[in-house]
This record gives C-alpha cells, sequence and structure tokens, in this order.
C-alpha cells in the first residue's frame, strides 16, 4: 500500500458531494485519484474540486478498476447499482465503502458479504448517523448495561413534507423503494446497533401510497410530480426478534403529523429507557422514585471518535474508515450488521405487499 491510500469515488451526485468528498478531501492520509460517472461532467467537475492533481475521470466503473493503484472505493451511486458495483471492486482488490443501503435486496447484500470474506478486503456502509455525539454515548450507556435489557424500541424516521424531489429518489427501479429504504434504514441501523441485536424473528409491514398522487404539494423540496412518485410516501413494521424483543419503525417522507423525528430511537430497558427526542434523555426509578436526566453532548468527546472541533458525523465515519484499513482493525459499521438491515426492510415491504406477515429461518 502506498504512504497515502489512494480513494475512488463511483457516482459523484449529492451524497458524493455533500458527504463523501469533502470528508475524505480532510483526512491528510487520502488522496482522491479518480472519479466516475455515468454523466462524464460530473466526475470532471468532482476532479476539479476535490482530486488530487492528474486525477482519473471515467464514465465507466470497470475501467476505473482496471487501475491497481487504487486501494479504496466509495459507491456513491443509485441503490439499485451498490451491489453490483461494491462486489466488483471487492474483486478487484480494493476496500469498499458502499453508501447506505447496502442493497435493494437481501439476496445482494449476502452476495456482498461473502464477497469481502473471500477477497479479504474491508467492507462497509454509510450509516453516519452511528457517529453523532448522542447516538456514540447511547450506545456506550447501552454496551455498560446501564439500560439492563432492552426489550422494547422504536425506530423513528418521519418527516411531514420533505420528500426529496431530485435524482431518482422517486423511481422504485432505481432506489427499491422511498422513505423506508432511505430514512428509515439510517433508524433501524442505530435501533439494531443499540440493542446488540441481530436476530430477527418475524417482520409485519404495511407501506402507503396516499399523499404523493397529490398535485401541488406543500414540500421542503418544493413540490413533487405525482407520475414520478413510484414509491411509498410511508411505511410501518413491527418486527420480534429471537429472544422476544419488539421493535417499532416508523418511516415517512410525508404524512400528516406532528410527531416528526429523523435518524432517532426510543429504547426501553429492565433498568432504565432512553431516547433522542429534543436530546438524549435517559428515565429510570431510583429509590423509589421515577428520573429523567437530559445529556450534555456539547463538552468531551466519545473515546477515540473525538476530533477537531466542528467535525460532523461525516468527517468521523471517513476518518475511522481510513484508520480501519491503515490500522487493519475493524470499521464501526459492520457488513454484517448491515446485511441484517436489509433483510428486515424488504421483508417489511414483502408483508405489505401480501398482506402476512414474513417469518425468518
Amino acid at each position: 500500500m502506498s504512504e497515502k491510500l489512494k480513494v475512488a469515488i463511483v457516482g459523484c451526485g449529492g451524497i458524493a458531494n455533500g458527504k463523501h468528498m469533502p470528508s475524505l478531501s480532510k483526512l491528510e492520509q487520502v488522496e482522491l485519484v479518480a472519479f466516475c460517472d455515468i454523466v462524464v461532467e460530473r466526475a470532471e467537475r468532482a476532479a476539479a474540486k476535490f482530486g488530487v492533481e492528474g486525477a482519473k475521470v471515467y464514465e465507466d466503473y470497470t475501467e476505473l478498476l482496471k487501475d491497481g493503484s487504487i486501494d479504496v472505493v466509495h459507491v456513491c451511486t443509485p441503490n439499485s447499482s451498490h451491489a453490483e458495483i461494491s462486489i466488483a471492486a471487492l474483486e478487484a482488490d480494493k476496500h469498499v465503502m458502499c453508501e447506505k443501503p447496502m442493497a435493494k435486496t437481501s439476496e445482494e447484500a449476502r452476495q456482498m458479504v461473502e464477497t469481502a470474506k473471500r477477497t479479504g478486503k474491508k467492507l462497509t456502509i454509510g450509516y453516519n448517523n452511528r457517529f453523532r455525539p448522542d447516538s456514540l454515548h447511547l450506545h456506550n450507556i447501552c454496551e455498560r448495561g446501564d439500560l439492563g435489557e432492552v426489550y422494547f424500541a422504536k425506530a423513528h424516521a418521519i418527516r411531514r413534507r420533505a420528500v426529496p424531489t431530485w435524482g431518482v429518489f422517486l423511481d422504485e427501479e432505481k432506489q427499491g423503494g422511498g422513505p423506508l429504504i432511505d430514512i428509515g434504514t439510517h433508524a433501524l441501523d442505530l435501533t439494531l446497533w443499540m440493542m446488540d441485536n441481530y436476530k430477527p424473528k418475524a417482520v409485519l409491514g404495511t407501506s402507503y401510497h396516499k399523499l404523493g398522487h397529490k398535485e401541488n404539494s406543500a414540500n421542503a423540496f418544493g413540490p413533487w410530480d405525482p407520475k414520478e412518485f413510484t414509491v411509498e410516501d410511508s411505511a410501518f413494521g413491527f418486527i420480534t426478534m429471537e429472544n422476544g424483543a419488539t421493535i417499532v419503525l416508523e418511516s415517512s417522507w410525508a404524512l400528516n403529523t406532528l410527531e416528526v423525528d429523523e435518524a432517532k430511537v426510543s429504547l426501553s430497558g429492565t433498568e432504565a429507557g432512553a431516547d433522542m427526542k429534543g436530546g438524549l434523555r435517559i428515565n429510570g426509578e431510583e429509590f423509589g422514585r421515577l428520573y429523567t436526566k437530559e445529556v450534555d453532548l456539547k463538552t468531551g468527546g466519545v473515546a477515540f471518535f473525538s476530533g477537531g472541533s466542528g467535525e460532523s458525523d461525516s468527517d468521523i465515519e471517513a476518518r475511522q474508515w481510513i484508520n480501519s484499513i491503515i490500522n487493519d482493525t475493524e470499521p464501526l459499521v459492520k457488513p454484517e450488521q448491515a446485511f441484517v438491515v436489509t433483510q428486515i426492510l424488504e421483508a417489511i415491504y414483502e408483508s405489505a405487499k401480501t398482506g402476512k406477515a414474513v417469518y425468518f429461518d
């Protein structure tokens, strides 16, 4: 491996420009050397802004992967191509960071996990919400056992009116779904991680397309085109785990509600509970009285994740990922964990379609 890790970006759209490239460009151990996009002008703009001198531009990712000097590939394309590109990059002897969700289907996700194991290359998925101060602190609390056995949880991913109207977000074929697979995936990942529970037993799900057909709707990102809105506008899941625990997952881009929370979790354990509503709160009973404690997250850091002032969760995610490659340690987000997230999301969609519960082997 060269002194600096040579990183390539495949897919130079919104998530690459808003998250991956700015965070990677801050790291001294990294050189952004190659950029690929089916709209080659996007790759050219990315190379000019973030690339090293002489950075290469590609329209076809298979050509990029022939470059043996590239160490790491970040896959920032629509969901339908996550697995195909990630697997090809792993086979080409590259470490891979794939943006969430891991894949459109659980079978694709399974193939990604198996390929990483077979090739010995590192694979992680872009669940950057784990790197927020409240998430890291709550995970430490859970890991220490302060909540006891967490047997009930809610995964929150509710927007009132914030339907993404750009890119392919409304295209079911390319994305595999709407808010459930887009933002519900973050909330579910956080919940499973806090509970340290990756053994689902059964899932019952519902999904709705009740508001997507409306024209000239109020929306944070401007009105959507009802003809293009082919995904659900909300979806919900009731998940039971092998150990008897229950998770309720709620997701929406458009829902008539004032209870708005995104990438948040509520936990109920035998010793205490916790939620992220309006900050991190711990609740419990002490000396015969109930208490609620609000955690001050403005000072201090969490273990080795704490860094320079003003670091975003995406900055910390990029740094931990790159350090895991340099030091040959495990990335915080393990592909086996992301695979279970995809399994459960797929089961919610299947249950919503058939009206029946989905049971896991």
